[in-house]
């Protein structure tokens, strides 16, 4: 799945570039972040708490020898309530040399989007940080609010990296 989109990111279109994204499902909106940050997806099972983090901080899991924490980006973005189900999963993403994990609903698909395609975002205020929606991309009837994945986590909000290497 990562191979096929990463060729065809690469193949770019007579009107632009193309950029490869996977989509997923938090609530009742659809977000898609670059396929490129994404290591892998995985069922969501139980994490271990970190004391006084943030309530979107899961905890972490031990993930082959290497601790990663877990964002819920349900509770992040506030998007209701954050339910696990058998379609709950989480995506590990690369983020640097740091590996997170973050939990979506449910995953939709691998999405290569011409440049034509993706739209600046409206100036409004929302429950993202400011810099971290690259836009709206449409595809046929849908549309994808498009995440700056590595922004958002280097946030200092998420206190998921030290202010030194948040830059």
């Amino acid at each position: 799945m990562q191979y096929a989109a990463s060729a065809a990111y690469a193949e770019g279109d007579e009107d632009g570039d193309r950029q490869a994204f996977l989509s997923f499902v938090l609530g009742d909106e659809e977000y898609a972040i670059d396929i490129l940050k994404v290591q892998e997806i995985r069922g969501y099972d139980p994490v271990t708490s970190i004391a006084n983090a943030p309530a979107f901080i899961k905890g972490v899991i031990n993930l082959r020898g290497t601790i990663v924490p877990i964002v819920d980006l349900r509770l992040k973005f506030g998007v209701g309530r954050a339910e696990y189900t058998p379609f709950t999963v989480v995506i590990i993403l690369n983020i640097g040399a740091r590996v997170v994990g973050i939990v979506v609903d449910s995953v939709s698909d691998v999405l290569v989007l011409p440049a034509r395609d993706i739209h600046p975002a409206a100036e409004i205020s929302t429950q993202i940080a400011a810099g971290c929606l690259l836009g709206l991309g449409t595809v046929d009837a849908r549309m994808l609010i498009l995440l700056d994945i590595e922004r958002l986590m280097r946030a200092p909000d998420m206190a998921l990296f030290d202010a030194d290497a948040a830059g």
